[in-house]
């Protein structure tokens, strides 16, 4: 059996190295973690592949040294592309050979992610479902206001008194309107083979006529990505929900929003894990989102702004979902990270 074939095939980062902390040995799973090719990876120390990680490199280096084992768990994970990961840290040491180790990098984004996907979905439904019956309820009673209101507009001769009506029924519309986006999409739509990049442009587009000039727009897309199955429009407003949200974070301080494509394997959406994944992030460097808004960011009417109506998120979360897919959110001061991730045929 081929030992190098078989750890390609492991999902888990495996690296070798030496007490100098360079690999002379790494998996692809390496290589995708830390966004390096395997050339490159085996001519640097490892503290030159990353940013950041949570674990001190002289202390991997004494622990090499000392030929002992190392273990830590949840440790942030920068990488040199600006990637944040969760990472399960173990250092074996190689029996017989003192001055070699294995390092195995284990993420555990995936789980938690999983683990707080599937527990928002359960509040999301019964959101939705409270939303739903209580919208019901609201437009009974607000189509026979509106309808009240046109009758006696009919029956009135003043412009005065006439003023009162058409105010009464702009305002029922208005309250409709917004019972209409709580509710948002509920029901998959016909899909297309799209372009995510030519969808993106379209928002960019829409959203660059009116952008501050203390903002700045930047593309980093992956153009081999194949076109995608897609309602064109719905994915327009998910992606604009959330760019304009940056923008909103942006506004008083200014910074960069980077709207980013990448590709990524194995990766489990609900309950099913899927080979290639669309992963489209958009990510700017404000302030950041408050820590206790992050477990309710995508309900309904939970917004951080005053002037916020709470809708934008949920609804783009809905759109995802309707996709099959997923919105995640990684956010710390100076960097905040909305990443829609879609199943690739």
């Amino acid at each position: 059996m081929d030992t190098n074939n078989l750890l390609n095939h492991l999902v888990t980062a495996v690296l070798v190295i030496n007490n100098q902390l360079k690999p002379c040995y790494a998996n692809a799973a390496a290589e995708q973690l830390l966004g390096v090719g395997n050339h490159k990876l085996l001519e640097q120390t490892l503290p030159e592949l990353y940013q950041l990680m949570g674990v001190e490199p002289q202390l991997l280096r004494d622990a090499v040294n000392a030929g002992q084992g190392l273990t830590i768990n949840t440790a942030v994970l920068i990488t040199l592309d600006g990637q944040h990961h969760t990472v399960d840290i173990t250092l074996m040491p190689i029996e017989n050979d003192n001055n070699l180790s294995i390092l195995e990098l284990r993420q555990v984004d995936q789980q938690r992610r999983i683990h707080q996907q599937l527990n928002m979905d359960a509040q999301q439904q019964a959101a939705q479902f409270l939303v739903r019956n209580l919208a019901h309820e609201i437009k009974n009673p607000l189509g026979g206001l509106r309808g009240a209101a046109q009758l006696l507009s009919r029956e009135l001769t003043s412009p005065d008194l006439k003023e009162f009506t058409t105010l009464i029924i702009e305002q029922a519309d208005r309250l409709r309107n917004l019972v209409d986006r709580l509710l948002g999409p509920q029901r998959p739509t016909q899909h297309t083979q799209q372009s995510i990049h030519q969808v993106i442009e379209k928002v960019l587009k829409l959203i660059e006529m009116a952008l501050p000039d203390n903002i700045h727009l930047k593309r980093d897309y992956d153009p081999s990505i194949p076109d995608i199955e897609m309602d064109s429009d719905q994915m327009q407003q998910a992606v604009l929900n959330i760019v304009q949200n940056a923008i909103q974070a942006l506004e008083h301080c200014g910074g960069d929003i980077v709207i980013r494509t990448r590709t990524q394997h194995q990766v489990t959406i609900g309950t099913h894990r899927y080979k290639v994944v669309l992963a489209l992030s958009i990510i700017d460097n404000g302030p950041g989102i408050p820590s206790e808004l992050l477990d309710t960011l995508f309900y309904p009417m939970v917004t951080g702004r005053d002037e916020g109506s709470g809708l934008g998120l949920s609804i783009a979360h809905n759109i995802a979902r309707l996709h099959r897919g997923r919105i995640d959110c990684i956010s710390v001061p100076g960097h905040t990270e909305f990443i829609i991730n879609l199943p690739l045929q």
